[in-house]
């Protein structure tokens, strides 16, 4: 009887555990967690309700929602995309549903649905799990392979996955390195701007739903919902552009400035609209009623930014606190200090480089019989459900070549 371990117990190694060993009867699947927990990530993934994929149906464009691996994926998507994703849960009984931003959640908007269905299809085709099983070495021989465990045990296989997820660090890697595979320095994705001590943090909680972010410096700018937390920013917005940005602001040891146009307006276009408001309104005070789709709390603030006393009226608004104002609103300054991993959604950039690895078998090319899956590549998704894209299609992916 054919062995195949996975290493890891995650998304990834679940999805390829599972499927290989439905696909290839008689193949003998155990997986190998170096923890006590299963599937955690997806447990706290989307706030708990588990964010499993984005609904989009054009490979192309799905594929742009990665900065790292967009080539890789929009091979690997040919084989099992989305619509593989939603007919595999809901061919087990996960019904799910779309959300007015794509993303894809179960019906029952918990994770621990996902969880469960895994678990019954291990159960189902009798894969086993080992926990706190901790790989520290591999050797490939010609019988397959053998694995060296913390624990001073010993594991042989004639086929290995690899489905181990990121490390923040690259010594971390050691012991995929001594198996002759290079790997991409590793940085932290998808995480927010912390901005210590600024009076910003006062408005947490609130949210501006078409804010631009400039990255000083750079071509980094995204455009979306910006929202204030108590510890600096976050949101949509911000996120993709840790992403996109995760070296480029790892280098600056994520001490960065850039600039928020509250408004996704021209400074000219709202100098006009102020000036009109000075006709108008020549009676209303300045910090009556906004007009510009920004919440009240945060035009009051920017107001007070501005030295406007609170009894200014339109009229009596000088032309310098009025340009101070359009400044603020349209190119609003900030100094990041630092930064914080977004909820629990921790997602590192970095990983196996992809030209060692065949998109169309997710096989090594450099030992035969060596599979990997998931964050242990070098791809990552902004956030949406795209990592978990990627987990779920390069297990399914690794699961059928398997026994090629």
């Amino acid at each position: 009887m054919s062995r195949l371990i996975v290493i890891g117990g995650g998304a990834a190694g679940f999805f390829l555990a599972v499927n290989a060993a439905r696909m290839h009867p008689g193949l003998q699947v155990t997986i190998l967690e170096k923890t006590s927990k299963l599937l955690s990530k997806v447990k706290v993934s989307g706030g708990g309700r588990c964010n499993l994929t984005h609904q989009c149906d054009d490979i192309s464009t799905m594929s742009k929602c990665y900065p790292r691996g967009q080539h890789f994926v929009k091979k690997t998507f040919h084989q099992f995309f989305t619509s593989g994703t939603i007919d595999w849960f809901e061919e087990r009984g996960v019904k799910l549903k779309t959300e007015n931003d794509g993303r894809m959640f179960p019906s029952t908007d918990s994770s621990q649905t996902i969880i469960d269905c895994l678990l019954r299809e291990a159960s189902k085709y009798e894969v086993g799990v080992r926990m706190n099983a901790e790989v520290t070495g591999i050797m490939h021989h010609e019988a397959g392979f053998s694995l060296q465990l913390k624990d001073g045990s010993q594991l042989d296989c004639d086929k290995l996955a690899i489905a181990c997820g990121g490390y923040p660090r690259s010594d971390m890697f050691a012991w995929l390195k001594k198996t002759g595979h290079s790997i991409e320095e590793p940085s932290p994705s998808l995480f927010t701007f912390n901005l210590p001590g600024h009076s910003i943090t006062k408005l947490m909680g609130l949210s501006v739903e078409n804010a631009t972010v400039k990255i000083q410096g750079s071509k980094l700018q995204e455009q979306g919902p910006v929202l204030i937390t108590h510890w600096g920013l976050s949101g949509p917005s911000i996120l993709r552009l840790s992403a996109w940005g995760a070296r480029e602001l790892k280098e600056k040891n994520w001490n960065f400035s850039i600039r928020i146009n509250w408004i996704s307006r021209t400074e000219q276009g709202l100098l006009e609209e102020l000036e009109m408001k000075r006709r108008v309104n020549a009676s209303r005070k300045v910090s009556a009623k906004n007009e510009l789709g920004i919440p009240q709390r945060l035009w009051d603030y920017m107001v007070s930014e501005a030295g406007i006393k609170e009894d200014t009226r339109w009229a009596d608004l000088p032309a310098a606190a009025r340009n101070k104002l359009i400044q603020l609103i349209c190119q609003y300054p900030f100094d990041i200090k630092g930064k914080t991993t977004f909820k629990e959604e921790f997602v590192t950039a970095g990983g196996v480089k992809l030209s060692e690895v065949d998109p169309q078998t997710m096989m090594s090319r450099k030992i035969p019989g060596l599979f990997f899956a998931g964050e242990v590549l070098d791809v990552d998704g902004i956030t949406g459900g795209y990592n978990f894209q990627h987990a779920w299609t390069s297990g399914f992916i690794a699961a059928k070549h398997v026994m090629a």
